[in-house]
């Protein structure tokens, strides 16, 4: 179980947080700043994003729990959530689950550059919907202690990427390609409806039982 559960979940997380699609975001959003502003926003960015993390992890199932909601329709719901995205990414369009709407666009404009590390990096580009999906049905399946450090190590190894990534932006834009990024998208795209599907397959068969 170890072995499948940290394959599954660090495939999801990479693909709703992918570090590289992100990239262009971060870099158009800092590129009036200086080199050491860039890199103080990509640390922001990087501290808000654990603490969102952590902060579903431990919570998330309360939230649900609090709503009335269980894990199996939230499962349900989750997965239709992450089919959407991965289906925007296949096609080359970005969802207003994980991305700004025009109307956000236009008020975050007017936003101060040190405000955008939290919006709207960390919120809701990099903690939207199917971020918040994954960590939440990821720790409903966590069986034994040790699972929590192999759902720790996941999110922080996605982290870890993301800092290296962010913070080295000026350098990585130059070599990262328009292709290689279109390529990279549509392949987080497919496999993010993989395990999307299997995420609503498993949820149905508990709420439906007459489906298995």
């Amino acid at each position: 179980m170890s072995d499948a559960f940290a394959i599954t979940m660090f495939g999801a997380l990479f693909a709703v947080m992918n570090p590289f699609i992100n990239l262009p975001i971060f870099l158009g959003l800092t590129e009036d700043l200086e080199q050491s502003e860039q890199r103080k926003a990509a640390v922001q960015i990087i501290t808000y994003t654990a603490i969102g993390c952590a902060i579903v992890a431990v919570g998330g199932s309360e939230i649900l729990k609090f709503f009335g909601v269980s894990i199996d329709a939230f499962r349900v719901a989750g997965g239709m959530v992450l089919v959407s995205i991965g289906f925007n990414m296949l096609n080359g369009r970005n969802s207003t689950a994980h991305h700004r709407t025009e109307r956000e666009k236009e008020v975050g404009a007017k936003v101060e550059t040190d405000s955008i590390a939290f919006y709207p990096m960390t919120f809701p580009m990099l903690i939207g919907p199917g971020t918040i999906t994954t960590l939440i049905l990821a720790a409903q399946r966590v069986q034994k202690p040790e699972d929590w450090f192999i759902y720790a190590g996941c999110v922080g190894l996605v982290l870890g990427l993301m800092a290296v990534v962010f913070f080295f932006a000026g350098n990585i834009g130059r070599y990262l390609s328009v292709t290689a990024r279109t390529i990279m998208t549509r392949l987080m795209g497919m496999i993010l409806i993989a395990i999307a599907v299997g995420m609503v397959s498993e949820g149905a068969k508990v709420l439906l039982p007459g489906l298995a």
